[in-house]
């Protein structure tokens, strides 16, 4: 279990011009073989799922991935390991972002506070 207050990290956070900002975290709750519990500055908590966030990966190989799934019906998934995937490691990157290493070596894609948003607004509270 990993957790982290995001209570220090400046409200000002570094998006790209074009991005609308969502301010840091109030706190972050990683629970390997579950998922991350965000509780908002706004006081609401949002739950993404382990499985979820891997294959929701704002990397290159993961959003190649997503395309050829929702263009190719038949599109044939990669081989995955026969354990349960789990999240290894969680840090911040700079004052935007979350990088999550997960235990099928993924770590490229980092999720920013504004997409992590709106993951956790789409799946269960908790």
């Amino acid at each position: 279990m990993i957790e982290a207050r995001v209570d220090q990290v400046p409200c000002a956070p570094v998006n790209s011009p074009n991005e609308p900002t969502e301010p840091p975290p109030q706190a972050l709750h990683l629970e390997k073989s579950k998922g991350l519990t965000v509780t908002w500055r706004d006081g609401s908590k949002g739950f993404i799922d382990v499985v979820t966030l891997r294959r929701m990966s704002q990397s290159a190989d993961a959003r190649q991935e997503r395309e050829s799934q929702s263009t190719n019906p038949l599109h044939i998934l990669k081989h995955s390991s026969a354990e349960p995937l789990t999240a290894l490691t969680a840090e911040l990157v700079g004052n935007y972002a979350l990088r999550i290493r997960f235990s099928d070596g993924h770590d490229t894609g980092l999720f920013s506070w504004l997409y992590l948003r709106s993951l956790s607004s789409e799946a269960p509270n908790t």
